[in-house]
């Protein structure tokens, strides 16, 4: 079975996901027995380290591959984690000499360690929604310094607080752990509720935010919650691996939770492909295996009777080349922006019993009408909307036309909350749209597609649909069945495995309007759908417009400069030109308008043109 074909059949595309997740665990677990095995004692000191940094960095993927967002914070959520698991363990002698300042109400409760996690991870979610709430609201290199920042604050507060921590000497007495078994088990937990994550609502919605946050914006999602979901899951999952590390040392101080941990995991979760769980898990694993042998020759190795000189720091040079070297040869990683395997366990799928849901209705559409009275907007004293109003009804293709410049896009970015209007409003049944968030508009089924094309590069055409019908609020199985009926109807179901940037150009504008219309709206405002599209492909694009807006009752809003593709579709047609409405009316009313004419072709043609019509006319009278 193709992967294309998992996307008719819900039930093997999660099976795919599963076999997916599955073959990430399989490398994690043959590589764990294989050091067993092989190098003994020392090796099942290498896996226990191992399995821990599989739980930190994938922890740490959830939020970086999912966002985009590189974070240099996880650490502190280890150092919490580490600290608050060993106070909580220790036995209560020790901990009355190691922690003699101790406040009663954090002495005495000697948990194991099993007993204590529950705790540690209550702890790591406060943090992290304490935090988030600050970082959430910035992207990019803004954001990756607020975490840069965090590990700083936290690292000065671990020396500080001596009475909790020790401050910058050892804290010592943590009961250690030696189970391979629970930790490999703790690593396993945490690489599936990474997937499970990813592949849930607010996965694909922060994916969404992480590609294109303004069209994210426009479905519906709310980037800086999406950003926080991610952010506390992952604190909250780093936690837990650093309580697992603290155990593991058995003794600790602020330093090694510090940049050198950081760095480690940043270059593993890089080196793997951040954009993906298995990504994580291989990444671990390979710089893993490059540590140790490295670590073996900074002191010192004989080699075909070649006695090479010890170099110390050799392990971080090392880590500074492997990243450097996967950054320019392989920058998505060793396994890319995809789970590992494409077409992973294929032949076992094809037992799965496929299961196609049943196509929804579209939601119906009345007698809606979007209106638009006096919207305004200038920047920097420029005009670019003064004073439009008109109306969009349902049931109607409604043309927007006019020269470059004329306002149309600012007027829809007006429309949908992107820009804010000076003055104005504009309303769908009796619902005040100005002043509404972004991510509010579509609640009033209003929806649009962008003058420039805005997918989501990362995600498939089929994710690209059916997070959008997640956003409109539909249950994840219906979500499936509505991004089909669109993919379908838009000729794309052959192509919905594939990631939206690998789409031919016309797919990618089909995708756009197939994206709009999963959330069922009342009205649609398409902002120059066949720009760049063929004769050919333009046709086509007219009919299916034509065919929808029969079907479905919908009121369209088409901007394009295509006046024999606008006049073909709409029965009401706008004119602006400056900023301003010029003109109003049937294709032959707007045609037939000196305005419209001379907006066209320009004052000086017009005249020009008169002139030659009456000397014309005067030639034929003589």
């Amino acid at each position: 079975m193709s992967e294309v074909a998992l996307y008719a059949h819900p039930a093997r595309l999660r099976a795919a996901n599963w076999l997916r997740t599955l073959a990430a665990l399989g490398v994690l677990i043959g590589t764990v027995a294989v050091l067993t095995l092989v190098f003994g004692r020392t090796g099942e000191r290498i896996a226990l380290l191992m399995c821990v940094n599989v739980a930190a960095v994938v922890a740490l993927a959830v939020f970086c591959g999912n966002t985009g967002i590189v974070s240099f914070g996880h650490g502190a959520f280890m150092a919490l984690g580490a600290y608050a698991s060993g106070i909580l363990t220790m036995p209560a002698g020790l901990q009355r000499s190691a922690l003699p300042e101790l406040p009663g109400w954090l002495s005495g409760y000697e948990l194991s360690v099993l007993g204590a996690l529950p705790l540690v991870l209550l702890v790591g979610l406060c943090f992290a929604l304490l935090t988030g709430s600050a970082i959430s609201r910035l992207q990019g290199a803004s954001a990756a310094i607020a975490t840069l920042g965090l590990l700083i604050i936290v690292h000065s507060i671990a020396i500080s607080a001596r009475e909790f921590t020790r401050g910058s000497q050892t804290f010592y007495g943590v009961p250690r752990i030696t189970d391979l078994t629970f930790v490999l088990l703790a690593a396993i937990g945490v690489v599936i509720v990474a997937r499970l994550y990813r592949e849930s609502r607010w996965g694909l919605f922060v994916r969404a935010a992480r590609d294109d946050e303004d069209a994210a914006s426009a479905l519906g999602i709310y980037p800086r919650r999406a950003r926080l979901v991610a952010w506390t899951l992952s604190g909250t999952l780093a936690t837990l691996a650093g309580a697992l590390y603290g155990h593991i040392l058995g003794a600790f101080s602020p330093a090694s939770f510090y940049l050198g941990l950081v760095f480690a995991q940043v270059v593993m979760m890089i080196v793997g492909g951040m954009s993906s769980v298995g990504g994580a898990v291989v990444g671990v694993v390979a710089v893993t295996i490059l540590q140790n042998t490295v670590r073996n020759l900074e002191g010192g190795i004989t080699v075909v009777g070649v006695t090479l000189p010890e170099v110390f720091g050799l392990t971080t040079v090392s880590l500074g080349i492997a990243i450097l070297l996967v950054i320019w040869l392989r920058p998505q990683g060793l396994v890319g922006g995809f789970e590992l395997g494409p077409g992973a366990g294929a032949r076992l799928l094809d037992r799965i019993k496929p299961t196609v849901p049943v196509t929804p209705t579209p939601r119906p559409v009345t007698t809606e009408i979007l209106k638009a009275r006096g919207l305004s907007r200038s920047f920097a004293g420029v005009k670019a909307v003064t004073d439009v109003s008109f109306d969009v009804p349902a049931g109607r293709i409604t043309g927007l036309i006019g020269p470059n410049g004329a306002g149309k896009s600012t007027f829809v970015n007006l429309i949908t909350g992107q820009y804010a209007a000076d003055t104005g409003t504009a309303e769908i049944d009796g619902v005040h749209l100005t002043g509404l968030l972004r991510h509010r508009i579509i609640e009033h089924r209003v929806a649009r597609s962008f003058q420039n094309l805005r997918l989501f590069s990362g995600l498939t055409a089929f994710e690209n649909v059916l997070v959008a019908a997640l956003a409109a609020g539909y249950g994840r199985k219906n979500a499936n069945a509505v991004a089909l009926r669109e993919l379908k109807a838009f000729d794309l179901g052959g192509i919905a495995a594939m990631r939206a940037d690998n789409l031919p150009y016309g797919a990618r504008k089909r995708l756009e309007i197939a994206r709009a219309l999963a959330q069922d709206p009342a009205i649609l405002l398409l902002d120059e759908p066949a720009a760049g599209m063929n004769p050919a492909e333009t046709d086509d694009l007219a009919d299916r417009l034509i065919r929808i807006r029969q079907d479905r009752n919908i009121g369209i809003l088409l901007i394009d400069h295509d006046l024999r593709f606008v006049n073909r579709l709409c029965s009401h047609i706008v004119v602006m030109n400056r900023g301003q409405k010029i003109a109003e009316g049937t294709p032959e009313e707007v045609r037939a308008n000196p305005e419209v004419i001379e907006a066209y072709i320009g004052r000086g043609r017009v005249a020009r043109a008169a002139d030659a019509s009456s000397t014309q006319d005067q030639v034929l009278a003589n």
